[in-house]
């Protein structure tokens, strides 16, 4: 993918090429695009036909695709930062706006929130956590600018006043953690376990005013220390080359996503480590639980947001920020209310519940696990499901026969209660605890 940024202005030129492999033969296909100008598609360097259709850009090649055949698909287009369309089936009440916003900009930049399935505003592609890819991106900026993106840097050429940064990754990432950002950074570089590359950018612009590029570093210092335990604690090392994190000076202060070796943050980035901290964990253990493997659908989501969760709060309780067991106990009495208003984490009812709804409910359901099984053999399915499906995507159903085998116990009714019922199971450990609706 390039992509070319110019300050002070909303459009940005781009282009994205994509290696496919079809599986039927194709007289046509189509690719998810919203929020962009195309300008010409070409298939295996001969120019197609194209129309855009509400968030699709179908493509009709010269000729035909064979079954199996292996293709060449170019777009060039423009890119709009202006863009933040709301996603199809989003039902909000009158003069509520949408509340996420796709293009994050900053005082001398922007960056992206692909998450839940918003990459395809930023370039065409089959825009589906499913559908993982090697990824390499060529970033123009003005030479003041440092631009960042998923992967290891490999080039960096200036001329003419403009700096050209190439990034490529070593590993396939899901379209929804791709990361592209310009901006003025401080390089804070680190190593990380086992000799890991640890490369935080954080903004050099003042955020409502202040700066906060000190008390961002100060924070993201803690990361090769969480990255070591968080890496003992599931026992397996980083799944990526290399990490880093990304601090933005915005005004959109609830960033914080896992994009893949690069996690961004908003400016909380700047708060005490008691306060985010945890909030770094949660996005670092995405890297293994929703970037490395990702979800087969989104209906699979607490697998990485209820991983998150499980481990965040266990890294809190390590350092002393929180009581665990009062905090499990106060979610558990939540549970019932929740599963009443959205439902259960593995059928929930609004679409944009699969950011916010399963974190807990997944975190409580890992938690009872742990305690079904035991420690040891609660770490030795972590293990086996990362080795399993690392670099590919996992359904629930995938972690749900990892776990059956490694315990050597059907606990298919477990999971099923967990995720589906419309009523709380009982807390493994804890016959006293009880769930109840807010107004029962």
């Amino acid at each position: 993918m390039s992509v070319t940024y110019q300050e002070g202005v909303e459009t940005m030129p781009a282009s994205v090429t994509m290696r496919a492999a079809a599986t039927q033969a194709l007289s046509e296909f189509s690719l998810d695009s919203v929020g962009q100008r195309i300008h010409a598609v070409t298939v295996d360097g001969r120019a197609a036909g194209f129309s855009q259709e509400k968030e699709k850009l179908v493509v009709t090649p010269p000729a035909a695709i064979r079954d199996h055949h292996s293709f060449t698909v170019r777009v060039d287009y423009t890119a709009d930062r202006a863009q933040n369309p709301v996603p199809p089936g989003t039902h909000l009440p009158p003069g509520v706006e949408w509340p996420l916003k796709s293009w994050v900009d900053t005082p001398d930049g922007f960056a992206l929130m692909g998450q839940p399935d918003r990459a395809h505003l930023f370039f065409p592609s089959n825009d589906h956590p499913s559908d993982k890819a090697d990824f390499t991106f060529r970033i123009t900026a003005p030479a003041d600018r440092t631009a960042v993106a998923n992967g290891t840097p490999i080039a960096r050429d200036t001329r003419d006043g403009v700096t050209t940064s190439v990034y490529r990754t070593a590993h396939p990432i899901p379209t929804d953690v791709v990361q592209i950002a310009v901006g003025r950074f401080r390089e804070v570089d680190q190593t990380g376990p086992g000799g890991l590359p640890v490369r935080s950018h954080l903004t050099l612009a003042p955020f409502n005013g202040a700066p906060v590029t000190d008390a961002m570093e100060r924070t993201a210092r803690e990361t090769p220390g969480q990255l070591a335990w968080l890496a003992g604690e599931i026992g397996r090392p980083f799944p990526f080359e290399r990490y880093g994190v990304l601090g933005l000076a915005s005004d959109y202060d609830g960033v914080a996503l896992e994009t893949a070796t690069v996690s961004t943050f908003g400016a909380g980035l700047s708060l005490t480590p008691k306060q985010e901290a945890p909030t770094l964990v949660h996005e670092m253990t995405h890297q293994y639980f929703g970037d490395a493997v990702s979800v087969r659908t989104w209906d699979d989501m607490w697998l990485s947001e209820g991983h998150a969760r499980y481990y965040e709060r266990r890294y809190a309780a390590a350092r002393g920020f929180i009581n665990l067991d009062q905090e499990l106990k106060s979610s558990y009495e939540r549970d019932q209310q929740q599963r009443t208003e959205v439902g259960p984490m593995g059928r929930l009812k609004l679409a944009a519940s699969v950011l916010y709804d399963t974190d807990v409910p997944g975190q409580l359901m890992l938690t009872g696990l742990r305690t079904l099984v035991g420690d040891n053999t609660f770490r030795r399915i972590e293990q086996s499901f990362v080795d399993q499906f690392r670099d590919r995507a996992a359904s629930t159903q995938d972690y749900v026969d990892v776990a059956n085998q490694v315990s050597g116990r059907d606990l298919t009714t477990y999971f099923h209660d967990w995720l589906y019922s419309p009523v709380t199971p009982p807390m493994p450990g804890h016959p006293d605890w009880h769930s109840a609706p807010a107004n029962s």
